[in-house]
């Protein structure tokens, strides 16, 4: 993980069904979500699916943004 959360990529979020998905596997997993996106997104590089690849990466990005308590970027 990075040290400072301030350098923390921001995810890019397609549509809903991502935001959809990073919550099933937080209900799911809970704690280890982030840990399961990651393994998802393993088995689609293995299989040679890039796109898929991605879109699970940024989900388990996307959980790791909901996981941190500090507020990140700026506050409107």
């Amino acid at each position: 993980m990075i040290g400072d959360t301030m350098e923390l990529p921001a995810p890019y979020l397609p549509d809903r069904a991502a935001v959809d998905e990073a919550h099933a596997l937080i209900a799911r997993h809970g704690d280890e979500a982030g840990y399961a996106a990651a393994a998802r997104a393993e088995q689609y590089r293995v299989l040679g699916n890039h796109i898929h690849f991605a879109r699970w990466r940024q989900i388990e990005r996307l959980i790791t943004y909901l996981s941190i308590e500090d507020v990140l970027g700026t506050v409107h």
